[in-house]
């Protein structure tokens, strides 16, 4: 009697399997939103580098390089009674140093800094930057830079007249790997909080309803609640206490189905065509073609006979003969059913049969019309 209805069990199971609500579409909390208040911090600072193999500043257009250079002597102890432009030997560049300060980054630790020439330095390859603080948009120093530069390519040969010059990749710009250190903490007190809030990186009221409703389900009726469109208010419950950074990790890690508005994407300069999953297009008729214009000419010699025959009346003449020709492709008026599927979409205007850049103008002229059922944006 088992063996018998072993079959029908497990044809029952494939078709739970098969009608069960599937969880390809839910992405993770932590993919789709950030908590407010942790947050990376941008630092700059304006710095020196140093032995550079003659590719450095100029005297034209690198006098900031000159009084940087004279100020760090200064402080340094060394007084110099020359001409200050004579300093400028085309081994030291200005640079602009910026970094990004992580949350919960303590003293001590390292972060990789970006070194950009300022001035008209041809290459910082082989230069070493020295140091230079790092500030925030509040002018307080948070880190301190300093080390040799990597520009992940080389500069080779003499140039100039006779010579030739290799380049690879950009030559000024570079990164100093691990060369900033922090000196200061930025103070983030998650201990104290009460409330959690998640913003959204693309806000959408069904997303958050969602987000919303995905945090009750876990965490009780309640407990959560969409402030608007693209933030999420948590509570957080008593047995999370005192324990702030396992109820966000809680949180970060639960499944939320993603809304979005129907949209296409245009890029006219690439010919690049994205469709979003809601694209739909309704009943139309679409007939495209193109017209092309092609014009030729031939120069054609005439030699007259007089010449020939010893006569000088004769003169030779160039004559152009222009041929001008017009194509015109064929193309028929194509019927495209209502779609209600996004494979249904591309299978639509794929029927259609163009390029890239002419789905751009057809896409243009279904919105027009009112048939494209989506947002159409131009980039």
């Amino acid at each position: 009697m088992f063996t018998r209805l072993l079959p029908i069990l497990s044809a029952l199971i494939v078709i739970c399997c098969l009608l069960a609500p599937s969880g390809a579409d839910a992405v993770r909390i932590k993919d789709i939103g950030v908590i407010e208040g942790v947050r990376e911090n941008q630092l700059i600072g304006y710095g020196l580098v140093v032995g550079l193999d003659s590719t450095g500043d100029r005297v034209i257009g690198g006098q900031f390089t000159i009084q940087a250079m004279m100020s760090m002597l200064n402080k340094m102890g060394v007084n110099l009674m020359i001409n200050p432009i004579q300093l400028l030997t085309r081994n030291i560049a200005s640079v602009m140093v910026t970094a990004k300060l992580p949350p919960f980054s303590k003293p001590g630790m390292t972060l990789d800094a970006v070194v950009s020439s300022m001035a008209n330095a041809k290459s910082l390859q082989g230069g070493t930057l020295l140091l230079t603080p790092l500030k925030a948009a509040n002018q307080q120093v948070f880190a301190v830079a300093q080390g040799p530069i990597s520009i992940g390519g080389f500069l080779g040969g003499t140039g100039g007249p006779g010579g030739a010059t290799v380049a690879k990749n950009h030559q000024a710009a570079g990164l100093v790997p691990g060369g900033a250190i922090i000196e200061k903490e930025l103070l983030v007190n998650i201990d104290s909080w009460e409330t959690v809030s998640v913003l959204l990186r693309q806000p959408d009221f069904t997303t958050a309803i969602r987000t919303a409703e995905a945090i009750e389900s876990t965490f009780g009726k309640g407990s959560a609640s969409a402030v608007n469109a693209g933030s999420i208010k948590a509570t957080i419950p008593q047995s999370f206490q005192g324990r702030v950074v396992e109820y966000i990790a809680s949180i970060e890690g639960l499944d939320v189905t993603v809304d979005a508005v129907a949209k296409v994407v245009v890029n006219e300069r690439t010919g690049t065509v994205v469709l979003g999953e809601h694209v739909r297009i309704s009943t139309c008729a679409i007939s495209h073609g193109n017209l092309t214009i092609s014009v030729k000419n031939t120069l054609n010699v005439s030699q007259p006979l007089a010449p020939l025959i010893g006569s000088s009346a004769g003169q030779t003449t160039v004559t152009p003969d222009v041929q001008t020709e017009v194509k015109e492709q064929e193309s028929r008026l194509m019927v495209v059913d209502e779609t209600v599927t996004l494979g249904e979409v591309v299978r639509a205007l794929n029927a259609v049969g163009v390029t890239p850049r002419d789905l751009v103008a057809i896409l243009s002229a279904l919105k027009s019309s009112g048939a494209l059922q989506a947002n159409l944006e131009i980039i």
